[in-house]
């Protein structure tokens, strides 16, 4: 039997310094974001409280999708992740296109992120424009990133740490409420699940396109399969470190979802316009605008962190399989890719200063380009876990971790993907979206198989399985 040898880039410039509480953390922080504290109020108001069921099935589709990237990050742990296994699986073409599609999705992201919270800000400080509060953002989390890996990680630790502590006083304070142990407020019990039109007022329709909002709130923890390369004992933490984050946010999600419903009327306006700020000024905890403005900041500022981290990450594995220019492979003495934290920054920044020359119409357009990305990266994922699954078992390859349920989830969790995408071609604002993400992936494929001929010599190559 042929050994196909295994592609890592632990060894070649990276230093392993992250802990697994560490990368445990950053996957929570990644999935807990603005998205949750301000955007699930949309999908409540199209679904209701059947919105929960919204959320069971988008959290199915997440658990299944980590743990087949668990089982390819413990035979294989790489920064380039799901880019590198869809190039051992399917070729330098599709590796090349996932990267880079994920690289530009976060770039875009970056500025998103630091204009949202710059605006926040700008209001609490009147006298500081958004642009100098975006500036302050970018060179404080740049220069986060390149103090080295080890330092990043307890930055972000304690990031996400704060969003995990709010979450946990709401559905404490959420459950008090319920029960009625909060003084001079009455219980509110779980009438309101059934009281104003039944547990889905919109039936099956509302569940489906409440759906669509949702599957985007999980996009983010993916960088924990990135991290992990960056970790001491990458084959062993990963197991944990999914279990841990899976069974976390499923709680903090749906708990915090069924407090929002549980507590006020589904079809309340203030639920819409912000359903953690309306629960908490129905049980009058005072300052809730400010104390949520402040969580809403940290939100963005952890993604907008954690992003960094992940399109650094991603732009150097594709430098080092020669799918980058040969600049984004060089580090500092602390292991840190320098290089490529300065470029996809850099890109990032360029976004904001484009869209402060025209607002509200190039990062629209450019959020609109990389909306649906997360669809087709977990499809990309879920194809290649089948592939380099079935190679390893007709091989007899010994895998650290093997994905329980093999084929039968894999293959539902495609089903399940594929159901999203129907659903979102019956969208106009969805449908678009995937379009235009579709588009540039195939633009991206493109790309790849133009410069195919054009790699470097000398630089390390995803391994060719002649037997594939």
């Amino acid at each position: 039997m042929t050994e196909v040898p295994a592609l890592t880039t632990t060894t070649r410039g990276l230093h392993p310094g992250l802990t697994r509480r560490q990368i445990s953390m950053m996957g929570l922080g990644g999935a807990i974001g603005a998205g949750l504290f301000v955007g699930s109020g949309q999908a409540i108001s199209i679904a209701g409280p059947a919105v929960l069921v919204s959320y069971l099935v988008a959290g199915t589709i997440v658990i299944l999708v980590m743990t087949m990237l668990a089982e390819m990050v413990a035979a294989t742990p790489s920064s380039g992740a799901f880019s590198s296994y869809a190039q051992r699986a399917m070729g330098r073409s599709a590796g090349s296109a996932v990267g880079w599609l994920y690289w530009i999705q976060l770039v875009v992201v970056i500025a998103a992120e630091a204009t949202g919270a710059a605006g926040i800000v700008e209001g609490w400080i009147p006298g500081i424009p958004a642009w100098a509060w975006v500036l302050v953002f970018v060179v404080a989390l740049t220069a986060v990133n390149l103090f080295g890996v080890r330092n990043y990680g307890r930055f972000e630790f304690w990031f996400a740490a704060i969003k995990v502590f709010a979450i946990i006083a709401f559905l404490v304070v959420g459950a008090c409420a319920i029960i009625g142990l909060i003084p001079g407020i009455p219980a509110t019990g779980v009438g309101n699940l059934v009281a104003h039109g039944g547990f889905a007022p919109h039936g099956i329709t509302g569940v489906a396109a409440a759906l669509l909002i949702v599957v985007f709130a999980f996009g983010g923890t993916e960088v924990v399969a990135i991290a992990a390369a960056e970790s001491d004992d990458p084959a062993h933490n990963i197991r944990r470190i999914v279990r841990e984050v899976m069974v976390r946010i499923l709680v903090f999600y749906l708990g915090s979802i069924f407090v929002i419903v549980a507590v006020l009327p589904w079809n309340d306006m203030t639920v819409t316009e912000g359903p953690f700020s309306a629960v908490l000024a129905t049980l009058r905890v005072p300052g809730v605008d400010l104390v949520m403005s402040l969580i809403v900041v940290i939100a963005l500022l952890s993604a907008m962190n954690a992003n960094i981290y992940g399109a650094s990450r991603m732009v150097y594995s594709l430098g080092e399989r020669g799918l980058a220019p040969a600049v984004s492979t060089r580090t500092s003495g602390a292991g840190v890719p320098y290089a490529a934290v300065l470029a996809s920054v850099a890109f990032g920044f360029v976004t904001v200063g484009l869209n402060g020359a025209f607002p509200e119409v190039v990062l629209g357009a450019l959020l609109n380009v990389v909306g649906s990305t997360v669809l087709v990266i977990w499809t990309a994922t879920a194809i290649a876990q089948i592939i380099l699954r079935r190679r390893a078992d007709r091989d007899g390859e010994a895998l650290p971790m093997r994905m329980w349920g093999f084929p039968w989830l894999s293959w539902i969790c495609l089903a399940l993907l594929a159901g999203v995408i129907a659903l979102a071609m019956t969208d106009a604002t969805a449908r678009t979206q995937l379009l235009l993400t579709l588009g540039l992936t195939a633009a991206l494929l493109g790309v790849a198989r133009l410069t195919r001929e054009m790699s470097r010599p000398g630089v390390l190559k995803e391994p060719i399985d002649p037997r594939a």
